[in-house]
């Protein structure tokens, strides 16, 4: 699993191992979700706040882009729904699950609200979609609209990318299905656009579980939907320069 993380400033990344066994909290008052962590993990974090990228020993991987088009369920502090900080919500799932079958299979129960507010020092409110994927090739997307939690799940569910929302993403990619790439595939910078060219490429690259060449060719194809440093867009911070790309190995663990 590849992705590229675009902002439009930089944005200050570490990497963390947090070990299972950690005693956690939904950071959202005295109604947070309280959880020990079941497996340790490895992320990178985004100023130190959010886990955006990581992997668990099991080899469940999430990762956290911008939709700007997420609305949450609404969240009443200190009413009888527990909370969790949007922020945690990715390390929430690298803490307690092995699977991505695992994963939605418990968070599709909504048994708590993934709460929001602005980016700290800023006035952008975070609007974040989650993918899961693990070694068995399983993947999963999460996104909140209009209040309510959408998930799509399926070996299927190779690429995703800011916006527009997934069902939407899912009708561009059956457009383009039918425009061979190697005659023209879309050039420019909107999120749309890299979906597709990363949709038609990680399908064309070597199908192989030699890691020598995989790692190389998964590498290729984000490389060729970043985006070049400088560019960004005052008025879509998902068409931003590329910060930083992970790339995780679910099988060997690296």
């Amino acid at each position: 699993t590849a992705r590229s993380m675009d902002w439009q400033t930089e944005i200050p990344a570490n990497l963390w191992v947090l070990p299972r066994g950690m005693e956690r909290s939904g950071e959202v008052g005295t109604g947070s979700v309280k959880w020990k962590a079941k497996y340790g993990s490895v992320v990178t974090s985004s100023w130190d706040i959010a886990s955006s990228d990581g992997m668990n020993e099991k080899g469940l991987v999430g990762n956290l882009l911008w939709l700007v088009e997420s609305s949450y369920t609404p969240f009443v502090k200190d009413g009888e729904k527990k909370g969790i900080s949007v922020s945690l919500w990715l390390q929430y799932a690298l803490d307690n699950f092995a699977t991505v079958s695992e994963a939605v299979r418990e968070l599709e129960k909504e048994e708590f609200a993934v709460v929001s507010s602005e980016i700290p020092g800023t006035d952008i409110f975070a609007t974040i979609h989650l993918s899961l994927s693990d070694a068995t090739g399983d993947n999963a997307i999460f996104e909140y609209i209009d209040g309510k939690l959408v998930i799509h799940h399926g070996m299927e569910y190779i690429t995703m990318t800011n916006s527009p929302i997934f069902d939407k993403q899912l009708a561009i990619s059956s457009y383009w299905n039918n425009i061979p790439g190697t005659i023209m595939l879309p050039g420019t910078n909107r999120a749309a656009d890299r979906f597709v060219r990363a949709t038609y490429y990680i399908r064309a690259i070597p199908q192989t579980d030699d890691i020598r060449v995989a790692t190389p060719a998964v590498l290729s194809v984000i490389r060729n939907c970043s985006v070049p440093f400088g560019i960004s867009s005052e008025s879509e911070p998902n068409i931003s320069s590329t910060r930083w790309r992970t790339i995780s190995d679910h099988k060997n663990l690296i």
